[in-house]
């Protein structure tokens, strides 16, 4: 699948200065990730009427929390290593690697320190079933970043939309937690619980981007 327009330097400005030989890093990490998730949200702002006319079928009343939407799922994916975009050679210095590979690179190094934190015995001797469950998950450390996503979604959401125009609504009544009574985010893009309104970081993102450019 071709990667749509704003996959092309979504949160270059701060996902590339994650910097994994640093022993904060593994804290640092949802820090770097909510700035650029901010950031991108920031850009996509500037973009809002380009992008209704671009995809008209995305409906102007939503746009915006749309656009959220579809980029917070590519952030979702390059946590994961699930992302599609192999981004492009840094020029003039021979670089061998692509720019999402050396994120990729970063991104396994950090949550191997994390696999190591999780995984190592306390005084008490216990790791609270993470030895079970991460074993074998190394060198992508897969479940480990999946469930770092699921723990810090939420947050990554309110970093995203913390600038969202008052009027955005999401499209679909997706707040509240009975199937019969949700209702559609009231304003900026949020739920008034801690939900956050979509789903599309669980759709696939060759699906997503299909249907993007459909």
């Amino acid at each position: 699948a071709c990667a749509p327009y704003r996959r092309l330097s979504l949160c270059n400005k701060n996902f590339q200065k994650i910097n994994n030989y640093s022993s904060n890093a593994k804290h640092d990490l949802l820090l770097d990730v909510c700035m650029a998730a901010n950031y991108e949200a920031q850009s996509l702002i500037n973009y809002r009427a380009q992008y209704d006319a671009t995809y008209p079928g995305s409906g102007s009343t939503f746009t915006m929390c749309t656009m959220l939407a579809r980029s917070f799922a590519d952030i979702g994916d390059i946590i994961r290593g699930k992302d599609l975009y192999l981004g492009k050679k840094k020029k003039n210095q021979n670089e061998t690697k692509t720019e999402r590979d050396q994120l990729e690179q970063k991104l396994k190094g950090i949550f191997e320190k994390i696999y190591n934190d999780v995984t190592s015995s306390g005084r008490n001797k216990r790791t609270n079933g993470a030895q079970k469950r991460y074993k074998g998950d190394g060198p992508d450390f897969f479940q480990l970043r999946e469930d770092w996503w699921d723990a810090n979604r939420e947050t990554v959401w309110k970093a995203l939309t913390c600038e969202a125009p008052k009027d955005s609504k999401y499209f679909r009544q997706t707040c509240g937690d009975n199937e019969k009574t949700t209702i559609r985010t009231p304003s900026h893009c949020r739920c008034t619980t801690h939900d956050v309104p979509t789903y599309f970081d669980y759709v696939p993102q060759y699906l997503r981007w299909f249907e993007e450019w459909a």
